[in-house]
């Protein structure tokens, strides 16, 4: 595999780069429900469902042999604090999509499923801007266990819960799907720029 680019996430181009609300941190925090789950590398796969043109699952000896990305963004979190100047290394989710014959026509969103049924939504749009990705690798380091591994999503524009750990699938549907935490009080979208952090 090669780093094919390198993409700075448009937040970090803003001259204050600290969302309404939120404090800046120097450490990583974990935060999550339930346990970390345990990997087990001859059953995991992750997968491409729904509303593309091919359906696909890979191995993660597979998706370690694409071509990757290289992501430099901040984390903004619901729960206030900001983790600036970040580097993530995975593959583009725009490659993933184009792996499996491009979109179906009329998908509006995108569902990511994760460990222990855990879900959570996001519009296309946000999902297909250039910095997204399914990422393996964190700071030049493999992720740790609490923080995801071996594969999370990263969605630089919206809150960090939207960017779940632990994931197995990305399903593309015509209609919203809200997942967990947007079931249970966050904001359906979370843009951390106008604190879009309830709706209770």
């Amino acid at each position: 595999m090669k780093i094919k680019k390198r993409i700075v996430s448009s937040d970090m181009k803003r001259e204050n780069r600290i969302p309404p609300g939120q404090v800046q941190t120097r450490r990583f925090p974990v935060l999550h429900y339930g346990p970390v789950p345990g990997f087990e590398p001859e059953s995991w796969d992750f997968r491409m469902l729904g509303g593309v043109r091919k359906p696909r699952s890979f191995t993660l000896e597979e998706l370690l042999k694409l071509d990757r990305i290289e992501v430099h963004s901040d984390i903004h979190c619901v729960t206030t604090w900001s983790l600036l100047d970040n580097v993530w290394e995975g593959v583009a989710v725009s490659d993933l999509i184009e792996l499996c014959g491009g979109l179906t026509d009329g998908m509006q969103y995108v569902i990511a499923h994760a460990e222990y049924g855990f879900t959570t939504n996001l519009p296309l749009k946000d999902f297909l801007e250039e910095d997204v990705l399914v990422a393996f690798r964190h700071n030049g380091a493999e992720l740790s266990p609490e923080h995801g591994y071996p594969l999370r999503l990263v969605v630089p524009r919206l809150y960090f819960w939207k960017s779940a750990k632990w994931l197995r699938a990305l399903e593309f549907s015509p209609e919203d799907k809200p997942g967990f935490w947007e079931r249970n009080g966050y904001h359906n979208h979370g843009d951390p720029w106008t604190e879009e952090r309830t709706w209770i």
